[in-house]
């Protein structure tokens, strides 16, 4: 195989690279095989398009979540309530 087939890469590979690049966990390599795959592919030009709008809305979105000390309480009044519940 020449080295000019190792350069593409196939749809599932590229939304993996995808990901990894919007988390800044993508190598200089996976970026440039990512870049040339959306070139000639469509469909994960609009992959890519979608997720960084999800993304982008994310981070806009400033949600704020619970700490670990409020989840364990939530749970723990939860599962109270289930064992009421079925009693």
């Amino acid at each position: 195989m020449s080295k000019t087939f190792k350069f593409f890469i196939p749809c599932d590979k590229a939304h993996i690279v995808c990901d990894k690049a919007q988390y800044r966990e993508a190598s200089l390599w996976e970026k440039a095989k990512l870049i040339t795959h959306l070139a000639f592919c469509k469909i994960c030009r609009k992959y890519t398009k979608n997720n960084t709008k999800l993304t982008d809305k994310i981070k806009e979105s400033q949600i704020q979540c619970l700490d670990r000390k409020d989840k364990a309480a939530m749970k723990k009044d939860f599962e109270k309530a289930l064992k009421d519940y079925s009693n």
